[in-house]
């Protein structure tokens, strides 16, 4: 399991400890706010608005407008993801010609080594800024389903009374929430934007179908510590980004499987309630005169994430479809540069080393989303893929993606030469075998019955 999402502990916490000790923070007071187990003065409350309505103040700074929508605050996260990028001059004209030729060079040389036809319709050079506006839509996507869990759970093991004394306090704590999360999702992708090549760096289709795009400010930093000229590491990358646009462009089911994964694997998370009982029956709203408190109760273990078995499963398949795009991608791209690129072996190997070691992309999708995005298996699949290239050549290779029935399996990376075989044998029988489930399905829907009669 990845570093749990959104602020989530899974171990001790010294800091909680020393708090726990700490004289001011009794039995009766789980926040240690000072409380004690006094009964909540209503008087307090004109203290405790005057602070929400600094919070939501200098909240408004950073907003400027915006209004917060859903379980994270994304118009938040957006300008706190902007505003920790800082200003960034313009791309120049000679660097975003310098991209286009890169990625039209890399197109050339792609249509040899695979049947996949181009997938991009047209390149693009982008800031740190440019990332994060152009990606920010399936970061929604992807974090949604864990965040509307934590924002909601809390309210929902609150007992009556508690919901009855908290009354229209809940709202405004749910927002609260949302800013939390926004919060923490702004700053986890401006330091990432300011990080990623490309715009498919991780793997997963992050930006616009269709749109190739590099990001030379992180590129032009990586070459500073590698052997290779430049122009030959923004060729690769041109390659690799082209790539994965062929498949995401020409494989129909791909991008909405590898998306629909990781939202289940989010949604099914499961969370032990047992510290956040325990808090909820000393409910006091007290608490909210420090709304600050909130954010570090979400930072504190008051929330315990469960890996449930179908979770397991789920991430094994996941990390399987990772490891065979990005297997798949390293071996079209060996085959269209190697004989061009003397360097394409040794940056193919740096990247993967950067992936299998967990890069920032990675501990920033494991931070957000509570999945370890790491393809384990990615040299084994690499491997596959060039052996199946060999026996059978790139157009039959490439026609395994016509449907995800075809693919290897996990076994089948550990002992690829069965599949092979298989291949070469024109079997097609896990693809029959679910043309004829589905078949059996719809007979089985008894809206396909004929309603004429």
């Amino acid at each position: 399991m990845a570093d749990p999402p959104f602020g989530f502990s899974a171990g001790d916490d010294p800091e909680r400890d020393k708090r726990d000790k700490d004289p001011r923070s009794g039995p009766g007071d789980p926040f240690g706010l000072g409380f004690g187990g006094a009964e909540f003065d209503m008087s307090q409350l004109g203290q405790i608005f005057t602070r929400l309505g600094e919070m939501f103040s200098g909240a408004g700074t950073v907003l400027a407008g915006g209004t917060a929508s859903g379980p994270v605050n994304y118009d938040l996260a957006r300008k706190l993801a902007t505003s920790q990028v800082g200003f960034v001059a313009p791309i120049g004209e000679n660097t975003k010609s310098a991209i286009n030729d890169a990625v039209r060079l890399a197109e050339t040389w792609l249509d040899g080594a695979t049947a996949l036809p181009a997938g991009t319709v047209r390149a693009e050079a982008w800031t740190p800024t440019d990332w994060v506006n152009n990606t920010l839509d399936t970061w929604k996507r992807l974090c949604d389903p864990v965040a509307q869990q934590v924002s909601t759970v809390w309210v929902s093991a609150l007992p009556d009374e508690a919901k009855s004394m908290a009354g229209p306090l809940v709202a405004v704590m749910t927002q609260m929430g949302g800013m939390a999360f926004g919060s923490q999702l702004g700053e986890a992708l401006g330091k990432l934007s300011q990080e990623v090549l490309t715009s498919t760096d991780i793997g997963l289709p992050l930006g616009p179908k269709g749109v190739a795009a590099l990001l030379p400010g992180a590129i032009e930093e990586l070459s500073k510590g590698l052997e290779q000229p430049r122009s030959e590491v923004l060729t690769f990358l041109a390659a690799r980004e082209a790539a994965h646009h062929r498949l995401f462009g020409h494989v129909p089911w791909l991008a909405s499987q590898l998306l629909n994964a990781v939202e289940s694997f989010a949604r099914g998370m499961k969370v032990d309630m047992s510290g956040l009982e325990e808090l909820a029956q000393k409910f006091n709203p007290a608490m909210l005169a420090d709304p600050s408190q909130l954010e570090q109760l979400l930072n504190q273990g008051a929330f315990e994430p469960q890996v449930t078995p179908e979770q397991t499963a789920a991430l094994e398949r996941l990390e399987t479809l990772l490891a065979l795009i990005e297997g798949w991608v390293q071996t079209v791209v060996g085959d269209a540069l190697g004989d061009r690129i003397p360097g394409t072996a040794a940056l193919s190997e740096m990247l993967r080393r950067r992936r299998a070691t967990g890069g920032p992309a990675e501990q920033t999708f494991a931070t957000l989303v509570g999945l370890q995005l790491r393809p384990r298996k990615m040299r084994e699949a690499a491997d596959l893929w060039q052996r199946l290239t060999q026996a059978v050549g790139a157009d039959a290779r490439d026609r395994v993606w016509q449907h995800p029935d075809l693919l290897p399996s996990a076994e089948d990376l550990d002992q690829p030469a069965a599949f092979i075989d298989r291949v070469i044998a024109g079997d097609t029988s896990d693809l029959d075998s679910a043309i004829e489930k589905a078949i059996a399905d719809l007979e089985k829907d008894p809206d396909s019955d004929d309603s004429g009669q």
